[in-house]
């Protein structure tokens, strides 16, 4: 099998382990957060527990006003959200431009699955994340946010009550 077989296989593995666990997780860090723009279409009414976590990656601001994560060692602040209904997936690989069948430099984001904390770095769960490969961000001329928080809204993470 060629690596992007693997890949998939992998998908495809850890999408069935989630349809019998009974939760749909999923770390957001932009415009899916409660309160920015596409929060109220694609979660509200849907998520049956919203809290506010970190993971590890990079997180950039993108020049369209919408942000990318990659991989790295810096903490990205957002909010797990869970859901029951796992076909909330297939909406969120729509609005992402995700297609599990591509290699993964087709895609403009790719959804793969990190551990995801609490504010007092207590293990939350693992979820699932959309990131953005960092030659993708360079091509884009995303902008690094030192701090791990982007909003659309202005909200600040000092802010957002914890």
């Amino acid at each position: 099998m060629v690596d992007t077989e693997i890949s998939q296989l992998k998908q495809v593995m850890l999408e069935s382990k989630i349809k019998f666990s009974g939760l749909v997780e999923v770390f957001v860090y932009g415009t899916l957060k409660p309160g920015e723009a596409n929060y109220k279409k694609y979660c509200d009414g849907k998520v049956v527990n919203a809290e506010r976590a970190t993971t590890q990656g990079q997180l950039f601001a993108l020049p369209m006003g919408y942000p990318a994560m990659t991989r790295g060692n810096s903490q990205v602040h957002g909010y797990l959200l869970s859901f029951t209904d796992s076909r909330v997936l297939h909406e969120l690989d729509q609005l992402e431009d995700y297609q599990p069948t591509r290699h993964m430099s087709e895609n403009l984001y790719n959804r793969l699955q990190v551990q995801v904390f609490d504010l007092q770095e207590i293990s939350l769960a693992w979820a699932w994340v959309y990131l953005m490969t960092p030659d993708r961000v360079n091509q884009i001329d995303g902008t690094p946010q030192l701090d791990g928080w982007w909003s659309g809204c202005g909200l600040s993470a000092s802010k957002v009550r914890f």
